[in-house]
């Protein structure tokens, strides 16, 4: 999992560099997906009793929603 956690933030970055609005976006939905099969991770650690996962899967949750904002106000800056 620790590639997955690498790759948020490296698309984060990378996206952030990017000078066309449709490039930014992409990193920043590529990091959503890395997001996505980390969370599925933490819950297949979950389910089988490796670890409570819980409290991490609601700080991706929040910075899901966080990731989502930014991607938004990118693409629909007077929304």
């Amino acid at each position: 999992m620790s590639g997955k956690k690498l790759s948020i933030p490296a698309n984060i970055a990378e996206g952030f560099k990017k000078k066309g609005k449709a490039d930014k976006a992409r990193f920043f939905n590529i990091a959503q997906g890395s997001l996505e099969e980390c969370r599925y991770y933490l819950i297949l650690s979950s389910d089988l009793n490796y670890c409570n996962s819980s409290q991490l899967i609601q700080q991706l949750e929040e910075i899901s929603k966080l990731l989502e904002s930014y991607a938004n106000s990118i693409l629909n800056p007077n929304s």
